[in-house]
């Protein structure tokens, strides 16, 4: 999945289907932790985007709260940490 930060905050929000507004929100909350430029603008990554349909698939298709979706991702990581560790 590639890292590099490319999609500002709209276009991101429009590539997931969600407002501009509850992508700010899932940052505040630490779902999403997107870079940032010099002049403080949000850049959103393909890994971060892929993480935004994971939350919008976990609240909306499987009825996770967002106190639920972020043990869920808390446990992705740290399963991709074990499996980094491991290689």
């Amino acid at each position: 999945m590639d890292d590099r930060p490319r999609y500002m905050i709209s276009v991101a929000a429009e590539l997931v289907g969600m407002h501009p507004q509850t992508l700010r929100m899932y940052e505040q909350k630490g779902l999403v932790n997107p870079q940032r430029t010099a002049g403080n603008t949000r850049l959103y990554s393909d890994a971060d985007v892929e993480r935004l349909r994971l939350i919008q698939r976990l609240t909306s298709e499987v009825g996770l709260n967002l106190a639920g979706v972020e043990r869920v991702l808390h446990m992705e990581d740290e399963l991709q940490r074990m499996h980094r560790r491991l290689e």
